[in-house]
């Protein structure tokens, strides 16, 4: 298996590729923007849009975003749930589902850098023995048969996620955070919706922390 093989599973997430999987540190959350004093706050109803290039990956992070705004309290759509993969994604699009759903925020989030490195280890050989008694005494025979496993390739990924939040009546940022997440991943994992979920809550979380919705 080769290492751009690798490559193409591990960058299978947020459109770049990226198969999700393995142990990851969490997100950790850095306010860029502190909230506007012009925020016309709480806000009560939210469009949420990604700006992934994978399309099922935008939904995952928006559904999961609408799911914990919901346990709070605050009612939010997704961007996703009216649209296709053929919905060309603009300015204009998410404006008409602003007038749609009548709106008074949207939540923005889009991948700001993934940065990844891979190792090449070598696994552990296992062995099996046999021991048979001899003819002479405390002479044993002993059969060897190792197994050694092929080296495997172990992967190593920063991700910092951007997330804004914007006024409708003033179209313009209220507030802004960066998410950034560590994860240590194998060619042999595949998906883990947790790092999706713990994004989102984090998400959730922090507008919540800082007044922007209502508690």
């Amino acid at each position: 298996m080769t290492l751009s093989f690798f490559w193409q599973r591990i960058l299978l997430f947020f459109g770049i590729a990226v198969a999700l999987g393995a142990c990851s540190t969490g997100p950790q959350i850095t306010r860029t923007q502190d909230v506007s004093e012009s925020a016309d706050t709480p806000y009560e109803k939210i469009l949420v849009i990604t700006l992934f290039s994978s399309f099922d990956t935008r939904r995952y992070l928006e559904d999961e975003v609408v799911l914990h705004l919901a346990e709070l309290g605050t009612d939010a759509v997704a961007s996703t749930s009216m649209m296709n993969t053929k919905t060309p994604v603009t300015r204009s699009t998410f404006m008409a589902m602003v007038e749609k759903i009548d709106a008074d925020a949207v939540l923005v989030t889009q991948l700001a850098s993934l940065e990844s490195k891979g190792t090449v280890k070598d696994m552990n050989p296992q062995a099996t023995y046999n021991f048979r008694p001899t003819y002479y005494y405390n002479v044993w025979s002993v059969d060897l048969e190792e197994y050694v496993e092929p080296q495997a390739v172990e992967f190593k990924h920063s991700l910092v996620l951007a997330t804004q939040l914007y006024s409708v009546l003033s179209r313009e940022p209220v507030w802004a955070i960066e998410s950034k997440s560590k994860i240590v991943m194998n060619h042999e994992q595949v998906r883990d919706y947790a790092i999706i979920v713990d994004e989102a809550k984090a998400i959730a979380t922090h507008l919540s922390r800082d007044g922007l919705i209502a508690r």
